[in-house]
């Protein structure tokens, strides 16, 4: 009978904790949402294009040095996120996710130049992040 209500306890406790149930698909849907909308800040504090590259399995941020709608987003600097390294988003473990297009630029109005939307895979689709076209506003 205590072999018994140890191995509840112990599955009671530990089952939770093995099934993550998207808990990880929506830490980096949080976290991409973030540093879009740091990306879209920097670019209107700055007053410079910031070019948001989404690559498979890593999205890169860089302040370009060109005009718009000339962005050069290979020649710019890479943008430096609040903690003080350079602002970067890599999937860990079993997430990803896939973009709408391969590049975003927000001018120095935090406008970007057309809108997309990001899906983090694992998630429902009403979870997908929108970057409007007019505003540049992430959600």
């Amino acid at each position: 009978m205590v072999v018994i209500v140890m191995v509840g306890i112990v599955a009671a406790i530990a089952l939770p904790r093995l099934s993550r149930s998207g808990f990880e698909e929506r830490g980096l849907r949080d976290q991409i949402v973030a540093a879009l909308r740091y990306a879209q800040k920097s670019a209107i504090a700055a007053r410079q294009m910031v070019c948001v590259t989404f690559s498979p399995g890593r999205i890169d941020f860089n302040i370009s040095t060109a005009a718009y709608p000339a962005a050069n987003c290979s020649a710019g600097t890479a943008l430096v996120g609040p903690d003080g390294t350079v602002l970067s988003v890599v999937p860990t473990g079993s997430t990803s996710f896939s973009a709408a297009q391969p590049m975003l630029i927000f001018d120095a109005a935090g406008r970007p130049g057309a809108g997309t939307s990001v899906v983090v895979n694992g998630l429902p689709a009403r979870l997908a992040i929108t970057v409007e076209s007019e505003t540049g506003y992430v959600h």
